[in-house]
């Protein structure tokens, strides 16, 4: 028996419940993993809240990554006792996820913890350090180079911005990090933000359809207008990683910054990465981030505050990025 979360649905009415699991209630897989810790996301604070329609079927167990060691595995690839990891791949949306002690799933979702990395701190990383790493390796791709012009980071106090902000200030980027908390300055300038900018001084006006070029890039986790400002503002070839839309899925732009200045929007999936480039964003992460900056951006929590770090996390009160010890209920 085993300890989690299941969120059930009646009568249109969502119910959370921490309860006893049997290992022969797991949905079917060819790994079966003991989960150390999952992390904390803007997906898992929406489908904990019921804000959002995060899951596909119900009932659920939650949770759309998780870090733990193999017991058992159906592929020759992992041996019991090895360390993994998932992110993405429908957990805890189609498939159980990471918010129970043990979880059954398909052994082609895992992905092996990098060597000299923990379980925790994969999930201090987390869903949220994963997609600012692939945000910085689209950027890469695309031309950005350290000693261009500045780099924008929206939402940078949350878990994909402070990430980003660290990843691109060791790797030498002149960084502008843009946050709705002020307050939270100092914090971004010790992950290297050159640069901080109030939300809406970052906001430009929206009946132009080209600013004064700034950016030489931009790695965006907000969406909507900010969004839009950014691609106005970008400078000639710029490339702009889009990973989320806590501000607005919605983007009022002309072409004009694409065709008259070569701006790349490029669309970042962490959901259905490759493999191959899961394997690649992993290692640069255990490379790149340094400890100072995993300290200064993510903490663990014990999984009974789940409900209230979901809430603290819903209305921004979060900086960085949550991990949850599943030992804790």
């Amino acid at each position: 028996m085993f300890k989690g979360m299941l969120i059930s649905l009646a009568d249109g009415a969502q119910r959370n419940e921490i309860r006893e699991f049997s290992e022969d209630e797991l949905p079917h897989g060819s790994a079966l993993v003991r989960v150390l810790y999952s992390g904390l996301n803007y997906k898992d604070a929406l489908a904990v809240t019921g804000k959002g329609k995060v899951i596909r079927m119900f009932p659920m167990v939650p949770g759309i990554d998780l870090a733990g060691e193999i017991i058992s595995s159906e592929n020759p690839a992992y041996r019991p006792g090895d360390l993994v990891l998932i992110t993405g791949s429908g957990l805890g949306e189609l498939h159980w996820g990471g918010y129970a002690q043990m979880a059954r799933v398909p052994a082609e979702w895992l992905v092996p913890i990098p060597q000299g990395m923990s379980a925790e701190s994969a999930m201090i990383i987390g869903t949220a350090g994963f997609t600012a790493m692939l945000s910085v390796m689209a950027i890469e791709m695309a031309g950005a180079v350290p000693d261009g012009r500045e780099v924008l980071v929206t939402g940078a106090t949350g878990g994909v911005g402070s990430i980003a902000t660290a990843l691109l200030a060791h790797a030498g980027y002149s960084v502008c990090a843009v946050t709705g908390r002020m307050e939270l300055a100092d914090y971004l300038r010790e992950l290297g933000a050159k640069t901080v900018m109030r939300r809406e001084d970052a906001l430009n006006a929206p009946q132009k359809p080209l600013a004064s070029e700034r950016w030489g890039a931009v790695i965006d986790s907000v969406g909507g207008e900010t969004l839009a400002s950014a691609v106005r503002a970008c400078s000639i070839g710029a490339p702009v990683a889009a990973c989320g839309l806590t501000g607005g899925a919605n983007l009022a732009l002309t072409v004009m910054p694409f065709i008259l200045r070569g701006v790349a929007l490029l669309g970042i999936d962490s959901l259905n990465c490759p493999y191959e480039r899961r394997l690649q964003a992993w290692k640069r992460l255990a490379a790149d981030l340094t400890p100072e900056a995993l300290a200064a951006v993510g903490k663990t929590h014990p999984f009974s505050d789940i409900e209230r770090l979901s809430a603290e996390l819903m209305q921004g009160h979060i900086r960085g990025h949550a991990a949850l010890d599943m030992s804790q209920f």
